[in-house]
């Protein structure tokens, strides 16, 4: 497995392991709570996964040719860690009531699952290759995905982080 995910799938495990169930449910309002967040990522790591299993079906890329804007957006996220505030979750990814239970016995097999997706695709058409289009960063690489979702993590993370502190 890839060493950045590896780090994502201990410190999600780390920040979660001793919360009770009251604290996982906790938030402010209008805010996410712990439970919702670790949701969110389960939904983001399976959404990835299927679209880069279409990617190994369809025997090619499916990412776009990037334009300048999504190549400014992926490098501040995927190299820099940059994650603006606020932004809204495409439905997809948004918390349906997945029960807890099954969300943290799953949470790391999903981020394992989407590695060995993205080691797949990069196996088959090239590291560089654009694989899929992100809904807000446009067209990633195996590595560029991988950055994503540790840049995405962290930022969720610290959220939980601030959640267990009130």
């Amino acid at each position: 497995m890839n060493s950045r995910l590896q780090q994502l799938q201990k410190a999600l495990t780390s920040v979660i392991e001793d919360m009770s169930p009251a604290e996982l449910q906790r938030h402010p309002e209008g805010k996410w709570s712990a439970r919702e967040i670790l949701e969110h990522l389960y939904l983001t790591y399976t959404n990835t996964t299927k679209g880069l299993e279409k990617c190994l079906a369809a025997a090619k890329p499916m990412g776009r040719k990037p334009s300048v804007k999504d190549r400014v957006a992926s490098v501040l996220v995927t190299k820099f860690g940059y994650l603006p505030e606020g932004r809204e979750s495409p439905e997809r990814a948004k918390p349906r009531g997945t029960p807890i239970e099954q969300v943290v016995a799953e949470l790391t097999k999903e981020i394992q699952r989407m590695d060995d997706a993205i080691a797949a695709c990069e196996k088959r058409h090239g590291k560089r290759a654009k694989l899929l289009d992100h809904p807000v960063l446009g067209p990633l690489n195996g590595n560029e995905w991988r950055g994503f979702h540790c840049s995405h993590g962290r930022h969720h993370i610290k959220q939980i982080q601030r959640l267990r502190q009130n």
